[in-house]
């Protein structure tokens, strides 16, 4: 098997550590939950709540600060294509929550160089699509 590091690059994912996410497929679809971490060589996340496993563990050596054995629920990592983006929309004085797909727009702004001299540059920023507003 290949190393999965060649030839790769850094992968850019649509998603963030702290987005509030909706899974749209799986076991868990339709949970709601806040992004925990971002394992974007793997194409995976881990959601808050969503994707329970219980996991055994062993007991741990009690001079070394251990724990002691059981079963702990945690939650399991998921595939970020099974995740939306969520964003909050003002329909009829209410707000809703609704997923959305993610877009990326270049805008212009003021950057300060160490010698304290500014200059027009660009950065990129996420958009919701349904909505055209910045992330």
């Amino acid at each position: 098997m290949a190393d999965k590091s060649v030839g790769k690059g850094q992968r850019k994912l649509h998603v963030k550590k702290g987005d509030l996410v909706r899974v749209v497929t799986g076991k868990s679809k339709g949970l709601e939950g806040k992004i925990i971490s971002v394992q974007p060589d793997d194409e995976l996340v881990i959601v808050e709540g969503v994707n329970r496993v219980k996991k055994h563990t062993k007991v741990q050596q009690a001079q070394r600060g251990g724990t002691t054995g059981g079963i702990v629920t945690q939650e399991a990592p998921i595939h970020v294509s099974n995740v939306m983006l969520l964003v909050e929309v003002d329909k009829d004085g209410k707000k809703q929550k609704v997923t959305t797909r993610v877009g990326y727009n270049r805008v212009e702004v003021q950057k300060r160089r160490p010698d304290g001299s500014t200059y027009t540059g660009f950065r990129s920023v996420r958009i919701a699509r349904r909505t055209g507003e910045e992330i």
